[in-house]
């Protein structure tokens, strides 16, 4: 047993090591914005985001870029609420270039779909995406713009951060997106990229036809991000940058509720089966090993099988680790992370991470009202 606790410990320690030096391998993006050159098409599809899309849209008017040199495209999968009439409300009167396109889902993935018709629609050669429930910063489009014009990137991943939290579960999500996020930096800087979020990238619409579309992942229902990232690396990852600007930060919602976090968490865990990446296989297989392990000592030494100093040191080392990689990216995003919070949430996390991983190995999922295989 000891023998299993050390190796894990040492690949654990490689893997978070990793990400906090490559963390700090990616530069901040110095701002010295150019003479806007760049143009855009926005790429939103939506389901039933009557709630969100008002804020959403609100922040696409208050970009500060040229209205002639973006044009936005809204894709409607399915909605059965009012999300269209809000959006019309919103633009109709504006001198913005903005198209309401319908969903026509033919795979099992209809978000992928979606933005399939979307770039099909595209005037212009570089793509932007984000989700309804997001809100941009003012000089989104602007950062972006100067990254084109002063790089050779054909495939731009942005930042993406959870709003102020307020609850409990607010923090605990907080918590573990801002993992994420540093992972994903981390991994840009280690020159090993495997995650991006679709609520902040960009890349170019020729890229996008060169790596076939979606179709080589058609079946799997999540994944447009992560899977269209890691074909991009196959074929160039020379071309492929990520944009740590604190200025280009796109600010998401966490779920309001525990069933749809777990939802959520399943969606994404699902696709992690499909990954072709080595290291991101090394980087699912790593952080699942670490957290069971982590509740088996635990429950082992309740039981008496096992001395709880095993355990806490086990968990002291792991906690230690982690707390370096989101504190330095919470530190980038602008939030601030309370210990207790953290520590609640650090003792929670490996029995979340050990039921979020076996209900999706087994089950299927529920997301946005549809249900989709795992």
């Amino acid at each position: 047993m000891l023998i299993i606790i050390m190796a894990i410990s040492f690949l654990y320690l490689l893997l978070i090591g990793g990400f906090i030096i490559g963390f700090d391998n990616v530069n901040n993006f110095k701002v010295k914005l150019l003479v806007p050159k760049t143009k855009f098409s926005i790429v939103v599809p939506f389901r039933n985001e009557s709630d969100n899309l008002p804020r959403l849209l609100d922040s696409i008017l208050q970009l500060e870029y040229p209205k002639e040199l973006y044009e936005i495209l809204l894709i409607d999968d399915a909605s059965t609420d009012d999300s269209v009439l809000i959006i019309k409300s919103h633009l109709k009167d504006t001198l913005y270039d903005w198209t309401i396109l319908k969903n026509n889902p033919n795979t099992s993935s209809p978000k992928k779909d979606a933005l399939k018709i979307g770039i099909s629609k595209s005037k212009y050669d570089w793509i932007i995406t984000t989700d309804a429930d997001c809100i941009l910063p003012k000089e989104w489009l602007n950062i972006y713009d100067t990254v084109v014009q002063n790089s050779a990137y054909s495939f731009i991943a942005g930042p993406v951060a959870y709003k102020k939290p307020k609850s409990f579960l607010d923090h605990f999500q907080n918590l573990d997106f801002i993992s994420l996020m540093g992972s994903t930096i981390g991994s840009f800087g280690l020159k090993k990229p495997f995650m991006a979020n679709g609520a902040n990238l960009a890349y170019k619409k020729a890229l996008f036809h060169q790596l076939n579309e979606f179709e080589d992942d058609s079946n799997i229902a999540s994944g447009d991000d992560v899977f269209l990232l890691q074909k991009a690396v196959r074929y160039n990852s020379e071309q492929v940058g990520y944009l740590k600007a604190e200025g280009a930060i796109v600010s998401t919602n966490p779920q309001p509720t525990r069933q749809q976090l777990v939802s959520q968490r399943v969606r994404w865990a699902s696709k992690s089966i499909y990954y072709k990446s080595a290291f991101s296989i090394f980087t699912a297989f790593t952080v699942f090993f670490m957290n069971i392990l982590c509740v088996i000592l635990l429950l082992s030494s309740i039981t008496g099988l096992t001395n709880f100093f095993t355990f806490l040191s086990l968990f002291v080392f792991k906690s230690f680790l982690d707390f370096i990689l989101i504190y330095k990216t919470s530190r980038f995003l602008g939030h601030q992370i309370p210990f207790i919070r953290f520590l609640i949430s650090s003792i929670l996390y490996p029995f979340f991470t050990t039921y979020i991983v076996t209900i999706s190995t087994f089950k299927n999922y529920d997301w946005k009202g549809r249900t989709f295989n795992k």
